[in-house]
């Protein structure tokens, strides 16, 4: 599994001090791990940018306002990307933009895009197991996502506790 080191403490940080949910609620930091978690492994299957997939396992669901429908919170979760660019953390212009793309459509449905915005869609969808919900194959863009044995395990990280826990990244609030 691909790995890179953009998932900082200052950069969980600064997102942390901004999110209005509950940290450990079903958007929250162990979503994000689990995010994390699954588009690594996709990576290995995609040639997905893993910088890109990471930084969206933390900024696509950053700014929701609610646990509930909450349009425009992908879109937030960019600008907030944008605005910590260069600060905490450091993406190249093209992998930006396939950040900001990932984010803000990530709620849409479609399964086409580039091969790293699709397996952040992806990562995403294959978590939907934590709110009782089964992943719809056809809804999943790639050929990585779909194949039995990924789509099982992937569906069931939520069961098992394999994600990592980035709560160790982040200090307790005071």
């Amino acid at each position: 599994m691909k790995r890179s080191s953009v998932l900082t403490a200052p950069l969980l940080q600064a997102i942390r001090q901004q999110y209005q949910l509950t940290w450990d609620g079903i958007h929250g930091v162990s979503h994000w791990a689990r995010v994390r978690t699954i588009g690594l492994r996709l990576t290995d299957h995609t040639g997905a940018d893993p910088a890109v997939v990471e930084l969206f396992s933390v900024f696509h669901d950053a700014c929701r306002t609610n646990e509930d429908r909450d349009p425009g919170h992908g879109r937030r979760g960019a600008d907030l990307a944008a605005g910590l660019r260069g600060q905490v953390f450091d993406l190249p212009d093209a992998a930006f933009a396939l950040l900001v793309a990932a984010c803000t459509e990530h709620t849409s449905g479609t399964t086409e895009a580039h091969a790293t915005v699709q397996t952040c869609w992806d990562a995403d969808r294959l978590d939907l197991g934590r709110v009782g919900i089964r992943p719809d194959p056809a809804r999943l863009c790639t050929a990585a996502a779909r194949t039995l044995r990924l789509f099982t395990w992937a569906t069931r990280v939520h069961l098992v506790g394999e994600a990592l826990d980035l709560a160790h990244l982040t200090p307790a609030t005071p």
